[in-house]
């Protein structure tokens, strides 16, 4: 019989200026439950997650707490109190002391795993130091419910290895928000989906949730399909016979009414961003070859090697991830390579023609008092170049990375840290470019743009170089490692990061080894084709349809590239605003009839299917 709940939510609502974040929202944490919180950016994750933590207080509903439980949250923007060390902040959160015993040692302890000093004050915090320091005080208060908003930015490889032994271990109720992908696959055993303010529940955990949810939203699409067909039909019937039958068919035309009803309230699912990178041709087969190099910095504990004897050569197309603990010269590695930090020993030659997109993990390179805007446009207008010479209008272009219309000229220090970082991937590939280095640019993003960022990276045609925690998205981008192994050594690995577990094991000390495993293959989807089974009997009107349906298809592509590349230009708006907006229509309307052309043409496919099987058996 399964325990009951720490902590419930009945029926929780609750709104921000008058719009809906969720609405009759029910959630229960059991100990033992290690449970995933996932949605897009923007759904009210980390809201709901504080209304859990009592944060917050619900407009409507319920929140219960079993009584001498103890609730431990890790906030995304952790608050500090003035003049406090990061030892008092830690130690404030240690749980009573049982028969007198100390326990400032588990503060030490966590410290040093955590990479933080102690003597610091909480003022002095880095926006990566804060959030480390404000997990080690979740983990020390032994919870019987932790609560963790993206426990894994800002931490190295080690560390997030470190943490996921230290929640396997842990009995309470765990709930994570997160867009490391190994590391909730990893780690949970169910899974909580927010989506456009309904909570969808699932008994496992994060792997295989990215099928499941395929599903959920294809089985959407297909009912709300239903839906519109019902009510078109019966609209029908409506205008075609009401009058006379008015007194005996007002149920019927109820139901229609609150069909219509339904229709409208039905919420869309968000748009994906769109992430173009067009590469610069030009430049040699060389892009990087340094000698020897020979690093250090000065820190308060005396001189730290960051580079001793390192070599490296990367070539044209080389997609080159660089991996190591926080602080071990990954980035100073980049600086140098890239001539803006000089090495004590050694050399660096750059190949000719090298064009440099720069994601710096500081995000130094956004004004905080312009918008975006005004950070794509610098020189007033309203166009921007896509790579240096496709012209696109500026809130076209802001529309692909999910920006609202609201936003356009909104100051960037109000936006969110995955706002923010769309922004500069906008701003980015933007820019003419044949190398693209990319210093931690997951933090903040949610998985849909992630996974956007990454096909953007594999149909890069330049050169790669690449610097991040996550193991799912090292291994889906490049083909090569750099690892820094400690005092200085690096060491080259060909593969991606999994690659690298399998050959380094061996060599690494056993406290070091990696336990990675390597990502489930996906299955491929089979692809349709339209000739085959043709044999097989359809109705003659059905059969006529089916070898129609393939050059609609192919005419509504064509149609819809075409709407695509006028709209595209930006002069098209300027010039006449209205033949626009009527292309903007006849495009959406475009990809609804090749969505119902598709649709009808797997439908029948399934019909094909189904009697070449009956055939068969």
């Amino acid at each position: 019989m399964k325990a009951a709940p720490l902590v419930v939510l009945r029926g929780a609502k609750l709104t921000f200026g008058g719009r809906p974040v969720f609405d009759g929202i029910d959630l229960s944490l059991h100990p033992g439950d290690r449970a995933c919180l996932v949605g897009r950016n923007g759904t009210g994750k980390s809201t709901l997650m504080k209304v859990v933590a009592g944060w917050i207080d619900l407009d409507d509903g319920e929140r219960f707490v079993q009584p001498g439980i103890r609730v431990a949250y890790l906030p995304q923007s952790p608050v500090f109190k003035a003049e406090e060390t990061v030892r008092a902040h830690v130690a404030a959160g240690l749980p009573p002391a049982e028969d007198g015993r100390p326990q400032e040692f588990m503060v030490d302890d966590m410290l040093d795993h955590l990479s933080i000093d102690g003597t610091r004050l909480t003022t002095t915090l880095s926006g990566g130091e804060g959030r480390r320091t404000a997990l080690a005080r979740a983990l020390v208060s032994k919870p019987d419910v932790l609560l963790l908003d993206e426990p894994t930015n800002h931490l190295d490889l080690p560390t997030i290895e470190w943490l996921e032994e230290e929640l396997t271990r842990y009995r309470g109720a765990l709930l994570l928000i997160s867009h490391d992908r190994r590391f909730l696959a990893d780690l949970t055993n169910r899974t909580y989906w927010l989506d456009r303010g309904v909570m969808r529940r699932r008994s496992e955990g994060f792997d295989g949730f990215e099928e499941w949810a395929d599903k959920v939203l294809e089985d959407e699409e297909n009912q709300a399909r239903k839906l519109d067909k019902r009510i078109a039909e019966e609209t029908r019937w409506l205008r075609e016979g009401l009058t006379a039958r008015r007194k005996r068919n007002m149920g019927r035309l109820n139901s229609l009414l609150g069909m219509r009803k339904e229709r409208r309230d039905r919420v869309k699912v968000t748009g994906k961003a769109t992430v173009v990178v067009d590469t610069e041709g030009g430049g040699g087969s060389l892009v990087f070859e340094a000698n020897h190099l020979f690093k250090t910095v000065e820190t308060p504990a005396g001189a730290k090697v960051l580079a001793d004897d390192v070599s490296v050569r990367v070539k044209r197309g080389d997609r080159i991830g660089i991996i190591g603990p926080n602080g071990a010269g990954k980035s100073t590695l980049i600086k140098m390579l890239l001539g803006s930090v000089k090495p004590d020993k050694g050399r660096v030659r750059q190949g000719f023609g090298i064009d440099v997109a720069y994601f710096d993990q500081h995000r130094e390179s956004l004004p905080r008092e312009g918008t975006p805007w005004s950070v794509l446009c610098p020189d007033g207008g309203d166009t921007v170049f896509v790579g240096g010479s496709k012209p696109k209008h500026v809130a076209s272009y802001l529309r692909d990375y999910l920006f609202e219309d609201r936003q356009f000229r909104s100051p960037v220090s109000s936006l969110s840290g995955g706002e923010t970082n769309r922004l500069l991937l906008a701003k980015l590939f933007a820019s003419p470019h044949n190398l693209l280095v990319l210093d931690e640019p997951t933090n903040d993003l949610d998985m849909e743009t992630l996974d956007l960022l990454q096909e953007a990276v594999a149909d890069y045609e330049g050169t790669v170089m690449l610097v991040s925690h996550d193991r799912d998205f090292l291994d889906r981008t490049v083909t090569g490692i750099l690892a820094f192994e400690g005092d200085g050594k690096v060491t080259e690995y060909a593969g991606g990061y999994s690659d690298y577990v399998l050959q380094a094991r061996k060599s690494l000390p056993a406290a070091e080894q990696v336990k990675a495993e390597a990502p489930k293959p996906k299955a491929a989807k089979p692809a349709g084709d339209p000739s085959r089974n043709r044999q097989a009997r359809l109705s003659y009107k059905d059969q006529r349809e089916y070898d129609q349906l393939p050059e609609r298809i192919a005419g509504l592509e064509v149609e819809i590239e075409r709407l695509e590349g006028a709209l595209a230009d930006p002069a098209f708006f300027e010039k006449t605003p209205d033949k626009f907006q009527a292309a903007a229509a006849a495009l959406e309307k475009a990809k609804a009839d090749l969505d119902t052309a598709e649709t009808r043409w797997l439908e029948l496919e399934e019909e094909l299917a189904a009697i070449a099987e009956a055939k068969r058996a």
